[in-house]
C-alpha cells in the first residue's frame, strides 16, 4: 500500500481528494465537508447528481492534494493510484482517517473489530446487541450500518464501535488499535481481487496487527494455523467442549472458560435453544460475539438476554414459507461456497438454487461437501457452469435444472426459478436459495435477489 498518514493534518481548508464515490466515498465527503475541508471526488463507474461533481481522473492526477482518501474497492495496482504514488501523494483509507479523527476527538473510545469470510454482519450485530444490553453506548459500523467515519463523528459519542471489516478495508488500513478482534473463519472468497487465497487470508489476518485480544475460531484450521505465530492473547471458541481458556459447547449449553476468575471454573453464556437459527455456524457466531461482550465486561445475564432476543438480518437462512410440507428459505447472503455449505448442511433434502458471480472461488470442494444433501440443483447466473461441471463430474446422478435470465427483470427470472423448484419439491424438502456466488450479474445485490425470491414464492406458492 501507499504511505499512510501518521500525523493528523488539519482538516479545515485542506485540499482532499476522495477516490471512489460509492457509499464510503460519499460518506467521507459529507464528514470532511462539514469539518471544513475542500473536497474533490473521482470515480470510474458511479454517476452522481449536481451535488457531487466528479473530477476527471486525468485532471486529478496532476493536481496537489494534502491527502487522498481511497475507498476500499480500489486496488493498489490501479494506474491512477500508481500515478498518485509516483507523485508522493499521501494515501489513506477511510478506516485510518476515522481512527485519527477519533484519537483527536474521542481518545477514550474503544473499537472492537470483526472480520471473516462469513458471518461478519451477524456477529457484529449480535455483539452490538450484547454491549447495548450491558449498558454500553455502542453502534455497529464499517461494512454494516454507518461508515466508521460517520460513527466516530456522531453526536452520540459512543463508548465502543463494533467495526465490521472486509478484506478490502483491511488491505488498505494500518492505524487502528482494537481492544479486541474476532476472526470468524477464512475460506475461498474474493481471490479474483486479491490475486489468490494466500493474499486474501493475509489481508484478513492483518486485523491482529492492532489487536490486544484475539477471539479466534478454533474449529477453522486456517485461522488456527495462521494465528499460531501471533504473540498476543488468544481466546479460541469451538463447537466442542471448551478447554480452560476457551469458549465452547457442553451438551445444550454455551460455556465460557476464558473470562472467568478461575480457569477451572465455567460460566453459562446461553442455551442452544436461545440461538436463532439453531444452525452450527449461528452457534459459532454467538460464541464469538459473547466472547467480545465478555472482553468489554458485559455480565453473563446480559449476554443471555441479548442472545435470546436477537434475530439475524434478512436474507440469512430466513424462512419465507412453510406450506404443504415444503420449507422455502432465503439465504441470499450466502455469496461464497463457505457460506453456502454452512447453510446446506443445516438440512437433509435440499432443492438448491445456486449460481451467479463466483469471484474466483473453486466450487469443486463445495459440491463434494454438500452433495449428500442435494436432491435437485437449479443453476443460474454467469458462473453457473462452475457448479454444474463439478456436479456432473463428481455426482452425475443429481438432476440439474438451468434457468436463464438477465438483469432486466429479476422478478420474472425468479418466478421461473421458483416454478421449477415447486415442481421438483416434495414433502420434507427444503427449497434453499444459497447461491454460493455474488448476485450482480442478474440482480442489483444479494438483498434484491432475496427480495425477488420472497415475492415469487409468496405469489406462486403461497397464493395457491
Amino acid at each position: 500500500m501507499g504511505r499512510a498518514l501518521t500525523v493528523m493534518l488539519p482538516i479545515r481548508d485542506a485540499q482532499v481528494l476522495i477516490v471512489g464515490a460509492g457509499v464510503t466515498g460519499t460518506s467521507v465527503e459529507r464528514v470532511l465537508t462539514r469539518m471544513g475541508a475542500k473536497v474533490s471526488l473521482v470515480d470510474e463507474t458511479h454517476s452522481r447528481g449536481d451535488r457531487l461533481q466528479l473530477l476527471p481522473l486525468a485532471d486529478a492526477a496532476t493536481r496537489h492534494f494534502d491527502f487522498v482518501v481511497v475507498s476500499p474497492g480500489w486496488k493498489i495496482t490501479h494506474p491512477f493510484l500508481q500515478e498518485l504514488m509516483s507523485r508522493k501523494a499521501n494515501l489513506i483509507s477511510e478506516i485510518d482517517l476515522a481512527w485519527q479523527i477519533k484519537e483527536k476527538l474521542l481518545p477514550s473510545q474503544k473499537w472492537i473489530g470483526i472480520t471473516g469470510t462469513n458471518g461478519k454482519t451477524t456477529a457484529v450485530e449480535l455483539t452490538t446487541a450484547i454491549l447495548k444490553e450491558g449498558g454500553i453506548r455502542t453502534t455497529a459500523c464499517g461494512n454494516v450500518g454507518d461508515t466508521v467515519i460517520e460513527a466516530v463523528t456522531s453526536d452520540q459519542k459512543f463508548d465502543y464501535l463494533v467495526v465490521e471489516l472486509s478484506s478490502f478495508q483491511l488491505e488498505w488500513s494500518r492505524l487502528p488499535s482494537f481492544s479486541a478482534s474476532a476472526i470468524l473463519n477464512i475460506a475461498d472468497d474474493h481471490t479474483d481481487w486479491h490475486g489468490g487465497f494466500d493474499s486474501y487470508a493475509q489481508a484478513k489476518m492483518r486485523i491482529l496487527d492492532g489487536t490486544n485480544l484475539a477471539i479466534l475460531n478454533g474449529d477453522d484450521s486456517v485461522v488456527v494455523e495462521r494465528s499460531s505465530n501471533w504473540d498476543g492473547r488468544k481466546v479460541f471458541y469451538t463447537l466442542s467442549a471448551p478447554k480452560p481458556g476457551e469458549l465452547g459447547v457442553v451438551e445444550d449449553l454455551l460455556i465460557d472458560r476464558a473470562f472467568v476468575n478461575d480457569p477451572l471454573e465455567a460460566e453459562v453464556l446461553a442455551e442452544l435453544h436461545d440461538v436463532h437459527p439453531q444452525a452450527a455456524h449461528s452457534v459459532s457466531n454467538t460464541l464469538a460475539a459473547s466472547a467480545l461482550g465478555r472482553s468489554a465486561g458485559v455480565a453473563y445475564s446480559s449476554i443471555q438476554n441479548a442472545v435470546q432476543n436477537f434475530r439475524p438480518g434478512r436474507h440469512r437462512i430466513e424462512t419465507i414459507l412453510f406450506k404443504d410440507g415444503i420449507t422455502w428459505i432465503d439465504d441470499s447472503k450466502a455469496t461464497n461456497p463457505h457460506a453456502a455449505a454452512a447453510s446446506i448442511k443445516s438440512f437433509s433434502s435440499v432443492i438448491w438454487i445456486a449460481g451467479g458471480l463466483a469471484k474466483g472461488a473453486d466450487m469443486s470442494s463445495l459440491v463434494e461437501k454438500i452433495a449428500a444433501k442435494i436432491k435437485v440443483a437449479i443453476l443460474i447466473g454467469a458462473d453457473r457452469e462452475l457448479i454444474g461441471a463439478a456436479l456432473t463430474k463428481q455426482f452425475p446422478n443429481i438432476p440439474i435444472i438451468r434457468v436463464d435470465g438477465d438483469k432486466s427483470d429479476g422478478l420474472a427470472l425468479m418466478r421461473r426459478i421458483v416454478a421449477q423448484a415447486n415442481e421438483s419439491a416434495d414433502i420434507g424438502d427444503v427449497v434453499l436459495l444459497a447461491p454460493a456466488c455474488a448476485s450482480m450479474d442478474q440482480f442489483e445485490n444479494y438483498a434484491s435477489r432475496g427480495d425477488f425470491f420472497r415475492d415469487a414464492v409468496l405469489e406462486l406458492v403461497d397464493s395457491k
